[in-house]
């Protein structure tokens, strides 16, 4: 280290100006040339700063690019075809190709005589009927499966063309759009808070346009109705205030036998006071609350396992577990409750 910082101090006090001062016009070009920052990666920059001008010669006028083509195309034609290493003389070296296991011809013993009736019938088939054929008679290497099955699966011709058709796809059948909710929302209202004795089954599935207020009216109302036994809510955009509605109508109904609130906007919070809720009830025994915006998370889940073990009235629960341990407890839950369910009716 010492060594070297002792090579550095004879540098200290040189004089950059008086040694550009004794540099010749040369030197000071091949310095200015060195010295320029050029980029040649940068594919944007133009070709002048991409790499250093080394043209010596000066220019000799303006660009024809006429007389450039021309010059190209002399250049061209006087430049001479550069000779083959191996001569071409077209003499052809080797032994010419045979193959190896020539058309066998069926010996007489060998050969299917068929009756004169089948003999006729085949000479005289379509190729369509060709293909039938050789699908019964199991052939299926000689045509698409799509031939094949419906040959077999067919009673009549149904290929109507040959063995080497083209395949095409089956075309397409347009299945129609499922027709909207036909449900009056504010009639069925009406009907729940009359406690008509009609309306059993409330079905508003995939009505996105059901106002918050009114879903909670519907559980306010579904409190005091006592002929009302299946309310589906499904993809209704019910959130965590409707979840809380239909808590405290779970706590009062003595009617309702299923409840379904899947493909919701329920958060763990709503979800766990619709499941203590269930505790307080004793009639409802189907419950579906699968498929909500976000997961509900272990706490929930543990939950309802120890809400099926404790609710003996519920025996069909609609959610995808995703743990293990509350999956193995609902489900033994579920099968007692059914179990349950089975010898009180044979009593």
């Amino acid at each position: 280290m010492t060594s070297y910082r002792q090579e550095l101090e004879k540098y200290r006090d040189i004089d950059e100006d008086k040694i550009l001062q004794e540099l010749s016009a040369e030197e000071l070009a091949q310095l200015d040339m060195e010295l320029m920052e050029m980029d040649p990666e940068n594919m944007m920059l133009p070709a002048g700063m991409r790499q250093r001008d080394q043209t010596q010669k000066s220019p000799t006028g303006p660009l024809d690019r006429e007389a450039l083509l021309q010059h190209l195309e002399k250049q061209a034609l006087e430049a001479g075809e550069r000779d083959d290493l191996v001569p071409f003389t077209g003499e052809k070296k080797g032994k010419p190709f045979v193959p190896k296991n020539p058309t066998r011809e069926i010996p007489r013993e060998e050969q299917i005589t068929l009756e004169p009736e089948l003999e006729e019938a085949l000479a005289n088939a379509t190729e369509a009927e060709m293909c039938d054929i050789a699908a019964i008679l199991g052939m299926y290497t000689l045509m698409s499966n799509k031939q094949y099955y419906d040959a077999i699966c067919s009673g009549t011709i149904s290929n109507t063309e040959g063995i080497n058709s083209v395949v095409k796809p089956d075309k397409y059948k347009p299945v129609p759009d499922e027709p909207p909710n036909p449900t009056n929302v504010e009639e069925t209202l009406r009907q729940i808070q009359a406690n008509e004795a009609a309306l059993e089954d409330v079905n508003l599935n995939n009505i996105k346009d059901i106002p918050i207020s009114t879903l909670k009216a519907i559980c306010e109302a579904m409190k005091t109705n006592t002929h009302v036994k299946k309310l589906s809510l499904v993809a209704t955009r019910s959130n965590d205030p409707v979840a809380s509605a239909v808590a405290e109508m779970l706590m009062e109904n003595k009617t309702l036998q299923s409840l379904n609130i899947e493909s919701n906007f329920i958060t763990s919070v709503g979800m766990m006071s619709i499941i203590k809720a269930m505790y307080h009830n004793s009639t409802l025994s189907e419950l579906k609350v699968d498929n909500q915006c976000q997961r509900l998370g272990d706490t929930v889940e543990m939950e309802m396992a120890t809400m099926l073990e404790k609710c003996p009235s519920v025996v069909r629960f609609g959610y995808h577990f995703t743990q293990q341990g509350p999956r193995a407890r609902a489900a033994i839950a579920i099968t007692n409750n059914n179990e349950l369910r089975r010898k009180q009716k044979k009593t």
